[in-house]
């Protein structure tokens, strides 16, 4: 397997020979709410925060939108945040704002400077993409480019074709969530993901959702994924698993792999 050298996030690697970074989600409906969430989250010591801002009924109040993201930023401290508006295409809540007014969204936040990585979906057209690239960019954000499939498990070149994609299309970061329908599924995005860490120059983020596909958010580490998704207080995805739970089977991964 190759060796890369990888961006620094906030003075760590996101991809390093340690067990995958661990992010868990905020989905909070309200600033209350919210803040609420990362009083439990932050205790549970997350190496990553993400703001799923789909969840959040200002979405459309960019003042309220920026207000809420720098003060997640002061209470986090160090702890990296991602900015995340998961489009409804691909499994995210129902906004009433159109992809022009997300695009605008997504580059003021980061223009605003309190978030360290930036999620948009490869689905988006090209001009979006590209605005939404630019931004990320010109404010040292890292984007990550993702692609979820909540019906099925493409086939293996399909999938290991969406890495490559993400970082054709400029990504600092690779993202593939899909669905299992059996444990081969699993073992396709698996296997997907091996691939794929050989190819990129990027690191990548991948799991398999549902029931099925937990087993790919505890070990998706050994196969090359940089990072994982767990419960701190509420799921975002089926299939997450309480932060608790996935730290003491990395931990028992790491010391049974021989890392240090």
């Amino acid at each position: 397997m190759q060796t890369h050298t990888h961006p620094p996030l906030q003075g760590q690697p996101i991809a390093s020979g340690k067990p995958p970074l661990v992010c868990t989600p905020l989905v909070g409906r309200t600033p209350d709410r919210l803040m609420a969430e990362l009083a439990v989250v932050l205790p549970k010591k997350p190496d990553v925060l993400e703001w799923r801002v789909d969840f959040f009924e200002q979405i459309g109040q960019l003042e309220a939108v920026i207000a809420v993201v720098a003060a997640i930023k002061k209470e986090a401290g160090g702890v990296p945040l991602l900015f995340t508006r998961r489009s409804v295409l691909e499994g995210g809540e129902p906004i009433a704002l159109l992809e022009d007014q997300v695009v605008a969204l997504l580059t003021a936040v980061c223009q605003s400077k309190t978030i360290d990585l930036v999620d948009y979906e490869l689905v988006n057209d090209a001009d979006h993409l590209a605005q939404v690239r630019a931004a990320a960019k010109a404010n040292g954000i890292q984007l990550v480019l993702s692609y979820h499939n909540f019906a099925c498990t493409p086939a293996l070149d399909e999938l290991v074709a969406k890495f490559l994609l993400a970082e054709q299309c400029g990504a600092d970061v690779a993202k593939v969530a899909v669905m299992p329908q059996n444990l081969d599924d699993v073992l396709t995005l698996l296997t997907a993901t091996h691939q794929a860490r050989s190819k990129l120059h990027i690191p990548l983020i991948s799991m398999a959702m549902g029931p099925l596909g937990a087993v790919t958010r505890l070990v998706g580490g050994v196969f090359g994924s940089s990072l994982t998704f767990a419960v701190g207080a509420s799921s975002s995805a089926p299939g997450q698993v309480p932060i608790e739970d996935l730290n003491a089977v990395l931990a028992v991964l790491a010391r049974a792999m021989g890392e240090r």
